[in-house]
């Protein structure tokens, strides 16, 4: 489908793939949280948004139409972005020092630009 062209440099299989990478990682931060009831009901807010960005996005590769695309590129960029914040709150919160969330909220934000430029170049064709 022409519109993956405005997926950037980064092929879908290879956001297939860093997507699902990045659900992994959400994964694994969720199972060292501590098992206080804010960290619990935080932890599985950005559970639910973290790994539906990877589900999402294979639903993209999907898209049968041009509408399709943009529909379901939308809601990647919008879960991605829901994921963003959860893990700044899990910060602000003191329940993970940022340190330690650095790396994947480098890569959330990453991931959202990405869409976020692929949503805008689509819409303006």
């Amino acid at each position: 489908m022409p519109e993956f062209q405005s997926l950037g440099a980064s092929k879908p299989e290879e956001l297939r793939e860093r997507t699902k990478e990045f659900a992994v990682r959400v994964v694994k931060m969720f199972r060292t949280l501590p098992r206080s009831e804010d960290a619990r009901i935080l932890g599985k807010q950005v559970l639910r948004s973290g790994t539906s960005v990877a589900a999402n996005y294979r639903a993209v590769c999907r898209s049968r139409s041009r509408a399709d695309f943009i529909s379901k590129l939308a809601v990647v960029t919008e879960e991605t972005d829901e994921t963003i914040f959860w893990l700044e709150l899990l910060v602000d919160t003191g329940i993970v020092p940022k340190v330690k969330m650095q790396n994947l909220l480098s890569e959330a934000n990453e991931l959202v630009r990405i869409f976020g430029a692929s949503l805008r170049t689509v819409r303006s064709k």
